[in-house]
Formats: structure tokens, C-alpha cells, sequence
């Protein structure tokens, strides 16, 4: 396989210093050439090459005026020639853009051969894309960094943004696919675009790199920021962000100025971007830059704070090291981030991490559980959680050795795979319409069942794609939509036909055109059910506490449990209002709250008559408490070894087969034992 990204920007090896651009921040310039460098050593793929826009300027570096750098032995950056070559900043790009189109379309033309697939990165990459699609047949995949739709939540509207959200949708509207890095891009910022279709969102994690520095890159930071600071050996409070408003890196200094004892017992080193002086760069990076030293000199945090002008990628990895060496933390103050790079990139160095609880951060933290989230617009929180990691010896250690152990999850090798599969579909015309109808299925959990093991999912993997033609596949998960292909992918497992989410609440079936939710089970569990009225009974329950927002569906509750006894409190109080729904405990703590015709067994027997298979034909797979009912109702179901202790009941009936082996290897194991003792009684029934 052939792919080509755009970039539109064209600073892949040099930041701009006169716009304040810095190569570490936003993360997009590593993000491209890290992705890139990762499926350039994909064995399957053949030429991984990004297209930018040639520009000559000795400021910025004679590289950006060269039409071929060469990467890798199978990856290029190229660069297109529009017919003017003067560095343009963002709000100028658009009006080069058309001739910047018409070239590339042109050196495509002139190819030996066309890339398999497209990867446009921003809306106007996009837009590029989709007029090469248009001209030569090619599919894009679009990724959506930085979406404008909380911005414009935030800001008076203005032609500018209104262009842009226009833009972003056409972007999403015109897509073969569309990849985001967290769970809130995927889960509520795309989804609020006009043109959004949830089947073509498809969630990829970046990689990170490793997070080793040499000595020398160490000495070079700290001579970096000596000059401003007193007592260098301090904790460090470190922030990386360009100086936009935004990014609210304001607001942290008069957090960390105002704490006498913050100041008095930490350092505070903000990277706010590259710049040869106060005046230069954009009106509003100007402003926040003399706000910046404004707060400094107000709070007279000379000596305790610093703020370099210059530096480098090699300052900055240095510098989350130096952070974790001095047991300090990495804060995120941003207003909102649509993702967060530098929290995975904290999170490589072993660096506990504040962060803004808006956006991308609590999707990572709570992923890597390295750290704390803040109200951004709080100082008193802000303080409180610097203080709070500076004083916990116990959290700080925690934060600190859960970074390094799940960082390895977030890795460019995973997302290469991820984003090839995604793109081999797209390329192979996708599923092909409902398959026929098979003779049995397997329908599992993902979490614990098929996953843990990767051996043995690679071993189910294997049988189900041997069997297609007998054996479906399909999946009830708690997981979201989204989160359960994210899974799938990573795991290597087989597309399912049918995937159950968000504990047996939502049915997708896949199809020629993609996934599409089952709208029939869905006006089944609307029949009388009022999320509201379940959210308000059981808001007075101590030790019941909500779960963030994108945990919440239109047709389930979830909550934390401090107790399992919560569970019964629970029943009695819906119970007592009269409240028809279901309450689902799991892992002890995950409370679920679904309508009473909901749950995973419910939408297993709708699968069965959907697809008119007898119940006793599919074979359900299991391991923690939201399984339980899909378990016990089922007529063939398999406990793996590594069930939860919540199952206990569950393991001695008589149609659950409780495996030898763990994880997938334990579901295959199941299989095989079910179907073994189904053929006795089916070549009865011939028989008769």
C-alpha cells in the first residue's frame, strides 16, 4: 500500500519563530512524522511520503525550498511548488490553496504510480483531498486535529470561525474515514457537526516516543533556565503551550503567583513558544506574552519562574525529565484541548501530569491515571491540585510509575496498525451488504475476554477467520460505539457483523455502507424510559457518584459505586419510585442503570431473531459482572478463567462452560467445547 499525507503548513522541520510556533506544542508537526515514520516501516506498505507547500525563506531554513527530502528508505516529505514561494501563515493559506491543488493534482499525474489512499491532515488538507479524489479516484482518510467547535462555544462568532466550522464539516461530510485521537473528538465534538456519521469516526491513539535523554541534553536545559531561577533544584511546575489565549497560560501564573506557598516551595517554567522578542508575531500571541510578564512582575515571581525565549525538541523532552527529577508535574491550563500530545508526552518520562478537565486530558488521564484534572477557570483548584501533587508523596509516586508502565499502550507501531486497517478497508470497497445468514455465532465481551492475551486472541482471530462462513462474530461490550472498534482494532480481532455497546443499550449492524444502529431495538428501549428521572432518584445516594459525561448514553446511566452495597440501595430506590430500569454492577464499582427491556442478554435474543438463528445457536462469551444476565440467559455460554469473583454464581450452571485458559484462548476454548457437544444432537435431528 501506497499513502500520501498533506500538510498544507509546510514547516515539517523548522517552526516559524516569528508566529510563535514552537516544534513541541499541539503536537501536530510530531504527530505527522511520527506517524508517517511508523507506517513507513510497516512492512506492507510500500511508500509512506508527505506533500507540503514549497516556500523559500532563510529565515525559517533553505530545507523548505528543497521539492524532495528524503525521510526513510520508503518515506518523503515533497514539496509542492504552488508559484509562490513566500512563507504563508495559516489565514493566508486558503487563497493559495487552489493553485497549490492544481500542482499537486498535476506532480500525481506525473507519478509512476497513484498512492492506495490519502491521509489529510486539518480541514484544509481536506478540502485538497477531496478535489484529488475527485480528479483521480484516490480516498481520504481525514484526520481532525483541533476542532473549532469549542472554540466557537467560547468566542463571539465571526465570519473567520463560521468559515471554519463550515470548512471542518465539509471535511467531515466528504471523508471515506475520519480519525481522532480521544474519546471526546470522537464522542461529542465531531458528532456535533451537521454532516457527522458515527460509523466513519474511527478513534487511533498517537504514538509517543521513548522517553530517554542523554546527559548533555539535560545540562543544555538547565542552562536554559539557571538564568531566571534562584534555586533551580526545586520542584518544577512545567507548562508547554503557544501564547494564545486558549491555552490560559495567564491564568497559571496568578494561580501559582497568588499561593505564597506555591511560590515559596516550587519553580514554575513555561515554554510559551519561540520568539525574537516581545513585538514580533501575531497581535493576539503578543498580548498573551506581555499579560504573561505582566503577571510575572505583579506577583514578583522573579527568580521562581522562567520563560525562555528559545529552544529546541531536545530542551523540551529534556525538560520533562528535569521535571520528574526534581519531583515536580507538568500542567495543562488550557480553557479546553481538544487532545493533549504533551500529557502523553509527560506521561514517557514518568512526569504526573494537572490538567484541564476540559477535552482530550480526561480522556488520557483516566486512561494513564498519571495525574489530576482541574477546572480551568478555578485558580483556587488549580492551586489546591499543585499543592495536593507536591504533598502527596504516595500520589506523586503513584502518578509517576503508572505513567511509565500504561504509556506503553500509546505507542506509533499500534496506530500505524490501527490506521492501516482502517485504510485496507476503505480501499477493499469496505463489508460487503449483511453476509448470508451463518448456522451459529459467538457473541463475546471485549474487555478481559478477548482481550489480555495476545496469543490467544491471535488464535481466535485465526479460527473465526477461517469459519466466517459458519461461525459469526459479534461483540456486547460496555464500551461506547467507538471505543469498542478502538479495542478491536488494537487487538487484531475479525470486524464484527453485529456490535452490541454501551451494556446491551445500542445495536450496530454492519453493512455494505457501514455500521448502522439498529433504530427498531432502540424504539423498544425508548418505550418509557426517561434518563432524567433515573439521574434525579438516585442523585441523594452516598457513595453513588455520576461518571463523566461521555460515559452517559441515551439509554444508560453509569456511575462509580463506592461499595457494592450501593447496588442494593439503588434497586430499592428505583424500586420504591417506581422506576422501571435495570441496575448492573461490574469490576465491584462501574454501576450501570439501563432500561428494564435493555442489557446485553436483551439484545442478544433481538440479534438471534434478527438474524432468525435460534437462541441455542449462539454461543456467549463472558468475564465480568454487566455479563451476567447475557450468561444466565443464554442457552451456550462460556466463562473464562480469568472471570471476576461477581460471577461465582454464574460458573455452576449447567449450559456455562467455565474455561481452563484465560482471555481469548479461554472464549475459543468454550467454542469448541459447545460446538462438540452440539454435533451429537444435531446429526440426531437429521436423523429424524
Amino acid at each position: 500500500m501506497q499513502i500520501l499525507a498533506i500538510a498544507l503548513g509546510g514547516c515539517l522541520r523548522a517552526p516559524p519563530v516569528r508566529y510563535g510556533l514552537t516544534e513541541d506544542t499541539g503536537g501536530h508537526i510530531a504527530y505527522i512524522l511520527g506517524a508517517m515514520a511508523a507506517l513507513a516501516r510497516d512492512p506492507r506498505v510500500e511508500r509512506a511520503d508527505i506533500a507540503t507547500r514549497l516556500f523559500d525563506d532563510p529565515a525559517l531554513g533553505r530545507i523548505h525550498a528543497q521539492p524532495r527530502e528524503t525521510l526513510s528508505a520508503k518515506s518523503d516529505i515533497i514539496r509542492i511548488d504552488s508559484g509562490d514561494r513566500r512563507y504563508l501563515a495559516k489565514e493566508r493559506l486558503a487563497r493559495d490553496r487552489a493553485a497549490f491543488t492544481r500542482a499537486l493534482i498535476e506532480h500525481l499525474r506525473g507519478a509512476d504510480r497513484l498512492p492506495d489512499i490519502i491521509h489529510a491532515h486539518f480541514a484544509d488538507a481536506a478540502d485538497v483531498a477531496r478535489q484529488v479524489r475527485d480528479e483521480l479516484g484516490i480516498p481520504f482518510i481525514y484526520t481532525a486535529h483541533s476542532l473549532a467547535h469549542d472554540k466557537a462555544q467560547m468566542m463571539e462568532s465571526s465570519p473567520a470561525l463560521a468559515a471554519r466550522l463550515r470548512e471542518e464539516d465539509r471535511a467531515i461530510a466528504a471523508a471515506d474515514a475520519i480519525i481522532a485521537s480521544s474519546r471526546d473528538e470522537c464522542e461529542r465534538q465531531l458528532p456535533a457537526y451537521p454532516s457527522a456519521r458515527f460509523d466513519r469516526i474511527h478513534r487511533l491513539r498517537p504514538g509517543v516516543e521513548a522517553g530517554n535523554v542523554p546527559a548533555g541534553d539535560l545540562q543544555r536545559a538547565e542552562k536554559l533556565i539557571e538564568p531566571f531561577l534562584r534555586d533551580p533544584g526545586r520542584p518544577m511546575i512545567l507548562a508547554i503551550a503557544r501564547p494564545v489565549r486558549k491555552k490560559n497560560l495567564v491564568r497559571l501564573v496568578e494561580a501559582f503567583g497568588s499561593s505564597p506557598e506555591l511560590s515559596s516551595r516550587a519553580n514554575l517554567v513555561i515554554l510559551p513558544g519561540l520568539r525574537t522578542g516581545m513585538k514580533q508575531g501575531e497581535e493576539e500571541q503578543r498580548d498573551v506574552l506581555l499579560d504573561l510578564v505582566d503577571a510575572i512582575d505583579r506577583h514578583d515571581l522573579h527568580g521562581v519562574a522562567a520563560w525562555p525565549s528559545r529552544h529546541d525538541n531536545r530542551h523540551v523532552a529534556a525538560m520533562y525529565a528535569l521535571a520528574r527529577r526534581s519531583r515536580g508535574m507538568f500542567f495543562n491550563p488550557a480553557l479546553i484541548e481538544p487532545y493533549g500530545l504533551t500529557l502523553i508526552e509527560a506521561a514517557s518520562h514518568g512526569l504526573p501530569v494537572v490538567a484541564t478537565c476540559n477535552g482530550g486530558p480526561s480522556d488520557i488521564v483516566t486512561e494513564l491515571e498519571h495525574g489530576l484534572l482541574v477546572n480551568p477557570l478555578d485558580p483556587a483548584d488549580m492551586q489546591q491540585a499543585m499543592l495536593r501533587m507536591l504533598d502527596d508523596e504516595v500520589l506523586w509516586q503513584r502518578c509517576s510509575s503508572n505513567a511509565l508502565t500504561n504509556i506503553g499502550g500509546m505507542n506509533w507501531t499500534d496506530y500505524a496498525n490501527g490506521f492501516l486497517s482502517i485504510a485496507q478497508d476503505i480501499a477493499a470497497g469496505a463489508a460487503s451488504e449483511r453476509m448470508p445468514r451463518p448456522a451459529r455465532m459467538l457473541i463475546s465481551d471485549i474487555d478481559n475476554t478477548l482481550t489480555g492475551c495476545r496469543t490467544g486472541a491471535r488464535r481466535l482471530s485465526a479460527f473465526l477467520s477461517r469459519k466466517r462462513a459458519q461461525v459469526g462474530f459479534g461483540v456486547a461490550t460496555g464500551r461506547s460505539f467507538v471505543e469498542a472498534r478502538r479495542l478491536l482494532r488494537e487487538w487484531d480481532m475479525p470486524v464484527p457483523r453485529v456490535l452490541i455497546a454501551s451494556v446491551g443499550s445500542e445495536i450496530y449492524w454492519r453493512t455494505k455502507r457501514g455500521f448502522v444502529l439498529d433504530r427498531d431495538y432502540a424504539a423498544a428501549l425508548d418505550d418509557g424510559w426517561n434518563a432524567q428521572a433515573v439521574l434525579a432518584a438516585l442523585a441523594d445516594i452516598p457513595g453513588l457518584v455520576p461518571q463523566a459525561a461521555i460515559e452517559q448514553r441515551r439509554f444508560k446511566c453509569s456511575f462509580f459505586a463506592d461499595d457494592p452495597g450501593v447496588l442494593a440501595k439503588v434497586r430499592s430506590r428505583l424500586d420504591a419510585l417506581g422506576i422501571e430500569a435495570k441496575a448492573i454492577l461490574s469490576h465491584d464499582r462501574l454501576l450501570d442503570i439501563l432500561p428494564a427491556r435493555a442489557g446485553k442478554h436483551a439484545a442478544l435474543a433481538h440479534v438471534a431473531a434478527a438474524l432468525g438463528l435460534p437462541q441455542g445457536s449462539i454461543v456467549a462469551a463472558g468475564d465480568s459482572g454487566n455479563d451476567v444476565d447475557m450468561l444466565a440467559g443464554s442457552e451456550r455460554a462460556v466463562l473464562v478463567a480469568n472471570h471476576h469473583e461477581e460471577l461465582r454464581g454464574v460458573a455452576g450452571l449447567t449450559h456455562v462452560y467455565t474455561s481452563r485458559r484465560s482471555h481469548a484462548a479461554g472464549v475459543l476454548e468454550g467454542l469448541l467445547w459447545h460446538e462438540r457437544r452440539s454435533r451429537p444432537r444435531e446429526a440426531a435431528d437429521v436423523a429424524a
